[in-house]
């Protein structure tokens, strides 16, 4: 069985395309679909409630502490992190299963937008490449229970960047594949804010997490810089 573990915080216009499709979408494998809410204020868990067979637990908000309380009580030996405004390629369990068969322990998809934009696709294009740097939770990433648990799982002290952090310890526990297929996820944020704007804003704030500036320092000047932030 796949854990598809998704955290969810007032996502309400996105959350049900992304759990139909990622049921239409699975193929011949057995899933489980955890939301994890961070305290959402809107409908979120109400829709979700809606889709049977979905496990929906409550947890403090933050990323990371949402993921790992998914984690503790998913029942697959594959987990399959997956955000809210993104969708998986079809039979996206076919591609980790085989991943798995290959002797991967972690991998993700190549990720595109659902907006057609030329500085996007370039952004896309880079990340086919199995390069730390560009490895960001957008792109889903599942790993296998027994690599999770040895790396420690996600870093609840980080209210950023977390998805970038782990990659760096389930690498070292087994090996890491980058699939080529697509995991679609929103520009929402891109059009809101500016898409150059908003890779700007995105590249400070890696630039800065990497020289040691603190979570909070980073998360105020999130919350200053972004439009219509959310985290």
């Amino acid at each position: 069985m796949i854990s598809i573990i998704i955290p969810t915080y007032n996502e309400e216009e996105q959350i049900a395309e992304t759990i139909g499709k990622t049921h239409t979408d699975n193929g011949q494998y057995p899933i489980e679909i955890i939301i994890v809410d961070g305290g959402s204020t809107d409908a979120t868990v109400s829709i979700a409630c809606n889709f049977k067979g979905i496990t929906i637990v409550s947890e403090k908000k933050g990323r990371a502490a949402q993921m790992n309380k998914g984690a503790s009580i998913a029942r697959g030996d594959i987990l399959y992190f997956l955000h809210a405004d993104s969708i998986p390629p079809k039979k996206f369990t076919a591609y980790i299963m085989e991943a798995i068969d290959k002797g991967f322990s972690s991998g993700c998809f190549r990720l595109c937008f659902d907006y057609s934009h030329w500085f996007l696709k370039v952004n896309s294009w880079f990340t086919r490449f199995d390069v730390n740097a560009v490895r960001f939770g957008d792109q889903s990433l599942f790993v296998s229970k027994d690599v999770f648990n040895k790396s420690g799982g996600f870093k609840e002290s980080l209210l950023m960047m977390e998805d970038q952090e782990i990659i760096h310890r389930i690498k070292k526990y087994g090996k890491f594949i980058v699939m080529n297929d697509f995991v679609t996820t929103s520009a929402k944020k891109y059009l809101d804010n500016g898409i150059y704007r908003m890779q700007a804003i995105f590249f400070r704030i890696w630039f800065l997490y990497y020289l040691g500036y603190s979570q909070q320092h980073l998360l105020k000047l999130h919350r200053k810089l972004v439009r219509k932030h959310k985290l």
